[in-house]
């Protein structure tokens, strides 16, 4: 009797205890799909040369010009393809970082800011509506960065604008990933990887002693975001290196000639080179009148054969 009683319970706690994990369970929001990333803004020193660069140089359409109140520019887009953009707008104070945000969209925009504030995440009370028309609110990252999520509206600009103003001379399809700065690894990682679902698929060392770079897949595409590793942050006028877009191409060494072939390029003040990169895919450097860098990139290595990871410990 005593036996049955023990057993009886045991049971009852098992129970007990498994009904208050699926309770638990059910009142956590599931996250809603994170489709990759959506834009990559700057800011501009002069608006006007950085305009020619990301449109005449680089071959993408400048779509939704939004000015002030007072005429003067406030922020531009331009195309790269009909889910992601880079955008642009003045700058606030001279010599700052030139980052202003990066944005990723999603499938569901009050549904993820309910999922991240169940994780911990400070969310405003609602999802903005944009200037063109899309939802959309901002978070920080623990490293500072500005995160912005949003979902596209099918009334809305960047909707009624799929297939139009698509480039014919676009140096590139796809924007791949975004470099962030990252001086603290352990809450950054955490939070694109614990909280955001993000997954690690490469990280990779410039000198094989210290690491430099950790790329972090999105759950529901196969854009990420790279983590440019340092032990101090550089100057905030000089991190156009570290922040950074990249454009997937075929072919480096035909994109590089298609660019030197623009009128742009008797402006433009750097050499172009084409090397092979840590990850053992061919690419190069390309630099906006402000020092942010564009890479672009192959999307495959030159043999085929994916490098191995780095083991070496980050930047401390």
């Amino acid at each position: 009797m005593e036996m049955r009683w023990l057993n009886s319970r045991v049971f009852a706690i098992l129970a007990g205890g498994c009904l208050l994990v699926s309770l638990l369970s059910a009142q956590s929001p599931k996250r809603p799909k994170i489709l990759g990333l959506a834009h990559v803004a700057f800011f501009a020193h002069d608006f006007d040369q950085s305009r020619k660069f990301y449109g005449e140089f680089l071959g993408f359409d400048e779509v939704f010009p939004l000015k002030n109140t007072d005429g003067t520019p406030s922020m531009t887009f331009f195309k790269i393809n009909d889910r992601q953009y880079i955008e642009l707008s003045p700058e606030k104070t001279a010599g700052s970082d030139r980052l202003s945000h990066i944005a990723f969209e999603t499938d569901d925009i009050d549904g993820l800011r309910q999922y991240l504030a169940a994780k911990g995440v400070k969310v405003p009370s609602h999802a903005e509506r944009g200037r063109i028309g899309n939802l959309a609110f901002n978070i920080t990252d623990p490293a500072g960065h500005t995160v912005e999520m949003v979902q596209y509206m099918p009334s809305e600009q960047t909707m009624l604008n799929f297939g139009k103003r698509l480039g014919s001379n676009r140096i590139s399809q796809h924007m791949t990933h975004a470099g962030l700065l990252v001086t603290d690894l352990d809450p950054e990682y955490r939070f694109y990887t614990e909280v955001l679902g993000f997954t690690e698929t490469w990280r990779g060392s410039s000198n094989g002693t210290v690491l430099s770079w950790i790329n972090l897949k999105a759950p529901d595409s196969d854009d990420y975001v790279e983590l440019m590793l340092a032990k101090t942050a550089p100057a905030e006028n000089a991190r156009g290196g570290a922040h950074h877009l990249c454009l997937v191409v075929p072919d480096v060494p035909e994109a590089v000639v298609k660019l030197k072939a623009t009128a742009y390029m008797k402006e433009y003040p750097r050499e172009i080179e084409v090397h092979l990169g840590k990850n053992r895919k061919r690419q190069a450097n390309l630099f906006d009148p402000d020092g942010t860098r564009t890479e672009v990139m192959e999307p495959r290595t030159i043999d085929g054969v994916a490098p191995p990871p780095s083991s070496a410990p980050p930047p401390g």
